[in-house]
Parts: structure tokens; C-alpha cells; sequence
């Protein structure tokens, strides 16, 4: 079993930055990821991380705003997310993937954190 503690939601103002870490413990993992969740939305993918190779994925919304890393020794996961908008206002969910083809589909993704409310007024 896995299990994922998320930390660092809050709220920001437009243009402002915030960071999300998500700690795992268990099992060995392929991949981690980010996802997030407006009130009457999908939940959507945001970014991901191939845990041995560091291959990042990112939504196109979020491209050249957010950055995913990882720290092995940590076994942690972060999301700096930069240039924040109103848009991006959502719960913000961790995942973590024990193999995936595709990164960016929801069912790809087998255990899920709690979610971090993340707040950008305009």
C-alpha cells in the first residue's frame, strides 16, 4: 500500500507562486503526478514525474508556469507552480502510478493523496 501526505495549498494573488509537496511511502512507484479539480470540472492532469528517469509530462495550461521534481532521498514530489491565474484556483490532488503508457489519464494512476486547496485571486 502507498500512502501520500500533500502540503503547500493556500492562497495567492494573481502572478504570485506557491508549492506543492506530496510525500510518499510504500511500495516502489513508477511515476508520480498532479492533478486538480474546479468545482463542476473534471478532475484534470497536470504534470508528472517518471520516478528513475525524471521524464516530466505537462498539460499545456500549465506549461512554462509549473515545474515538477523529485527528491529520491526524500521520496517526495514537488509542484512549484509560477505566473499563478484565477483559472488555476482548485483542489490539487497527488498521484502516484505503479506503470503507466499513458501519463496524463486519470485511470493510469492507483493511489491519491488528499487534495491541497489551492486559492489565485484576481
Amino acid at each position: 500500500q502507498v500512502q501520500l501526505l500533500e502540503s503547500g495549498g493556500g492562497l495567492v494573488q494573481a502572478g504570485g507562486s506557491l508549492r506543492l509537496s506530496c510525500a510518499a511511502s510504500g511500495r516502489t512507484l513508477y511515476a508520480m503526478g498532479w492533478f486538480r479539480q474546479a468545482p463542476g470540472n473534471e478532475r484534470e492532469f497536470v504534470a508528472a514525474i517518471r520516478w528513475s528517469s525524471s521524464i516530466t509530462y505537462y498539460a499545456d495550461s500549465v506549461k512554462g508556469r509549473f515545474t515538477i521534481s523529485r527528491d529520491n532521498a526524500k521520496n517526495t514530489v514537488y509542484l512549484q507552480m509560477n505566473s499563478l491565474k484565477p483559472e488555476d484556483t482548485a483542489v490539487y490532488y497527488c498521484a502516484a502510478s505503479r506503470w503507466f503508457v499513458n501519463a496524463t489519464a486519470r485511470a493510469s494512476y492507483d493511489y491519491w493523496g488528499q487534495g491541497a486547496q489551492v486559492t489565485v485571486s484576481s
